[in-house]
């Protein structure tokens, strides 16, 4: 299996009815600042290349961002956020992502998340995370042979992806590490690392400051060995 043919498998998934009613309703009915918008609405596949030593983990599509723009982080403020940062610190071409034939390219990062679908009130069940979990696994299955560092952005990224990484084939520590900014935990031969989630209710309070976002892409950056930006 190649990154191709998973992207369009995960666009196809109808496995979550709650997910999938929510995704087609907020395309349907837009929000008034996109009307002339056509929504994406299905599943979002990762962005990057296939050949990424990085790769930055979120928690699922906002439902007037990636949902609209079908591209992860693209369209709204969270991934102005990330995206500006990307690009301070050498790892995006441009520093903003406002629809997926902008001409942003990646380098050496691969942006995913585990859960697809956009979810009301951004909040995924439990039950749509586990289930949308084998869309990770596979993708980081295709990673495996060049991957080197991932970050993941917030706690309950951090819940789904360490047993992605354990299905995908990767020793995981027993227990389980525990979530914090600025946590790297060694897995064998790749580093994980915590980050608070670049969401406004983060962003506008101080909680993730630029200055913290940009180091821990420093620093994994530097782990999976890609040059960065002074």
């Amino acid at each position: 299996m190649n990154l191709s043919d998973l992207d369009r498998r995960i666009t196809g998934c109808r496995a979550c009815p709650r997910l999938v009613a929510w995704r087609e309703e907020v395309a349907r009915t837009k929000r008034a600042a996109f009307a002339d918008w056509t929504y994406w609405g299905r599943p979002v596949p990762g962005f990057g290349p296939a050949d990424a030593p990085l790769l930055i983990i979120g928690l699922a599509p906002a439902a007037h961002g990636a949902n609209r723009t079908g591209r992860m982080f693209t369209g709204d403020r969270s991934g102005d956020v990330l995206y500006e940062a990307l690009y301070d610190v050498g790892l995006a071409s441009q520093p903003t992502a406002v629809s997926a034939d902008d001409g942003l390219e990646l380098y050496g990062v691969r942006i995913t998340s585990p859960v697809r679908c956009a979810p009301p009130a951004n909040k995924p069940t439990p039950e749509e995370r586990d289930t949308c979990r084998s869309w990770l696994v596979d993708e980081l299955a295709v990673l495996r042979p060049t991957l080197k560092a991932a970050i993941v952005l917030g706690g309950f990224g951090w819940q789904a992806a360490l047993p992605a990484f354990a299905a995908a084939g990767w020793a995981v520590p027993r227990p389980r590490p525990v979530f914090g900014h600025g946590v790297r935990v060694p897995l064998d031969g790749l580093d994980l690392f915590g980050c608070f989630h670049v969401s406004q209710r983060n962003t506008f309070t101080g909680k993730l400051t630029p200055a913290m976002l940009r180091d821990v892409l420093r620093t994994a950056a530097g782990a999976a060995g890609l040059p960065t930006a002074p």
